[in-house]
């Protein structure tokens, strides 16, 4: 069977599915590889790179092929040139995308979602929500420091002592707790607040301290939060006010795949934040945590500086696509026997995350969505 790795064609999209180690190891388990030129150099890897792991590099490798792997869910077209029952593996939001899933759904062919992959420890390794989750959450504090008019650490001189800057990080999820740790280890002072009751420990053990609202804990499935309501969002955001207004940043880290992210600043409390705060919405293109930020935009807002994320793990395009890359090949070496992809629906893993397959849609939400 011929798995294809294509050239990403979202404007921003620098990510590639597949990196030369881990079409070696699609090698290795007798399955042959095909790239499209160019497809990772926006990443560091050049065609040759990947010739010397064994795949196939040339214009046309589309066409016929049994298993795609991309990053954003692929163009109709595309689809189309695949083979009959062909495979695709991409990040999927049925939501956006319904008519790519009659598409698939029509076509025959089986989409697996990497974002629907089952929250269990067995499918840790192929959980790319959690590996993008955590480049996002390093570049949000990356761009903070950057962006801040002031240094992070604790300075003493002889001209005198210089404060550490004062971070918040609101959610503390894979994303949250890697900006925690990057902020920390920039030298700021770090607080941060989830509504998970776990979060507390997490939050302490990587250096920070939690803030404790005293309001119950919203535990929901697969780990993450459970959706609040507006009144308890209102009390919330009241409690919050005064430490989003005493820190020098504020990142947000809240999204929960699906939906949109939840709104826990308003612009009022970002307009009682000191002049030259910076603001990190890391949630932007999932509807935002801060109201008036934009994705891919600065905006000012009062005296701060709002930074909207859009294509968050793209600006750090070799880190993500080689953790991507790792969590697709463990996918597709799932269902991979005898040098053949065969999705297995009775693994929980691949029931999971598959969404089409033999002309049905398998994904429940998305089959409401479509019969709504």
């Amino acid at each position: 069977m011929k798995v294809i790795v294509a050239r990403e064609v979202v404007e921003g999209e620098r990510r590639v599915a597949a990196v030369p180690e881990t079409v070696s190891r699609l090698v290795e388990a007798g399955l042959k590889v095909g790239v499209e030129p160019g497809a990772g150099l926006p990443a560091g890897h050049r065609d040759e790179d990947y010739r010397a792991a064994g795949a196939e590099v040339e214009a046309g490798v589309l066409d016929g092929g049994d298993v795609l792997l991309g990053v954003r869910p692929p163009p109709a077209e595309r689809v189309r040139r695949l083979a009959e029952g062909a495979v695709s593996v991409s990040f999927l939001p049925v939501a956006e995308h319904l008519e790519l899933v009659r598409e698939f759904r029509d076509g025959g062919r089986t989409a697996l979602a990497m974002e629907l992959v089952p929250r269990i420890s067995r499918a840790q390794s192929m959980d790319a929500l959690s590996s993008q989750a955590m480049i996002s959450g390093y570049r949000g504090a990356v761009v903070a420091a950057e962006r801040l008019p002031r240094m992070f650490p604790l300075a003493m001189t002889a001209a005198g002592t210089v404060p550490p800057a004062r971070v918040l990080v609101l959610g503390a999820g894979v994303a949250g707790l890697q900006a925690i740790a990057t902020a920390r280890r920039l030298g700021a002072v770090v607080g941060a607040y989830d509504v998970r009751a776990a979060a507390a420990e997490e939050v302490r053990s990587v250096g920070a301290d939690f803030v404790d609202l005293d309001l119950p804990p919203l535990e929901g499935a697969g780990g993450y939060a459970r959706e609040m309501g507006e009144e308890r969002a209102r009390l919330q955001r009241e409690l919050l006010a005064p430490h989003v207004a005493d820190a020098d940043v504020l990142i947000t880290t809240a999204a929960v795949p699906g939906r949109a992210a939840p709104l826990l600043v308003t612009r009022a409390m970002v307009e009682r934040m000191r002049p030259g705060s910076v603001v990190v919405d890391l949630a932007a293109e999932q509807g935002g945590n801060v109201e008036g930020s934009r994705p891919g935009e600065e905006v000012e807002i009062g005296g701060a500086l709002v930074w909207g994320g859009r294509d968050v793990p793209s600006q750090l395009p070799a880190q993500a696509s080689r953790l991507y890359a790792a969590n697709v090949a463990e996918l597709v070496l799932l269902t991979t026997r005898e040098a053949r992809v065969f999705p297995d629906l009775d693994d929980e893993i691949v029931a999971g995350c598959c969404v089409t397959h033999a002309g049905e849609v398998r994904h429940g939400p998305t089959r409401e969505l479509l019969e709504g």
